[in-house]
């Protein structure tokens, strides 16, 4: 599949890459995004090379895996990522957002592009919002960008040598209007 880019309001999307190593190596230093995501803790920089230079591409020739860089549309550093992946049969969105760029939206604004995005270009029906209970900032963005929080699977992550329980939403095409379907 093509790389695909794609821009809204204030930002451009555009696929991670391995020029993109120094600035995931560095916004996966934040305790945050090491504590409510399944990157490795301690996260080093050998694992931004392998995400960049393995899982990256490997998800775009098997089609089950889209991460996109979030940067000001006008140019600028990383803000966040976002992705949409299948590993079971159900598509899946995953983010994060850089600790200085918290708190202006960009999250929920690349979560919505990509979501119309996989609706349109994927054929996605149904795409499913999971974090760790307790990840409220990642709830909050989930919910702003239209996802239906549906409740809570019990046990359901292990992460860390501990099993947590899950939130779980999900967002349909139908959620964000009749064209969302068509925004490709």
């Amino acid at each position: 599949m093509e790389h695909v880019t794609l821009t809204t309001r204030r930002l451009l999307l555009r696929p991670l890459e391995p020029l993109d190593t120094e600035a995931v190596f560095l916004a996966c230093q934040d305790p945050d995004i090491q504590r409510w995501t399944t990157i490795p803790s301690p996260y080093e920089r050998q694992h931004a090379e392998y995400f960049l230079e393995q899982v990256v591409p490997e998800g775009l020739r098997s089609r089950t895996m889209f991460h996109f860089a979030v940067e000001p549309r006008s140019g600028g550093p990383l803000l966040a990522s976002v992705n949409v992946h299948n590993h079971t049969g159900t598509w899946e969105v995953g983010y994060w957002t850089v600790k200085e760029h918290r708190g202006h939206g960009y999250a929920t604004e690349a979560v919505g592009a990509i979501a119309r995005w996989a609706f349109g270009a994927l054929g996605v029906q149904r795409l499913e919002w999971r974090a760790e209970a307790g990840n409220e900032g990642s709830r909050t963005v989930a919910e702003k960008a239209g996802f239906v929080f549906e409740g809570v699977l019990r046990a359901a992550l292990m992460t860390r040598d501990t099993v947590r329980d899950v939130w779980i939403g999900a967002l349909l095409p139908s959620d964000l209007g009749p064209s969302s379907a068509d925004a490709a």
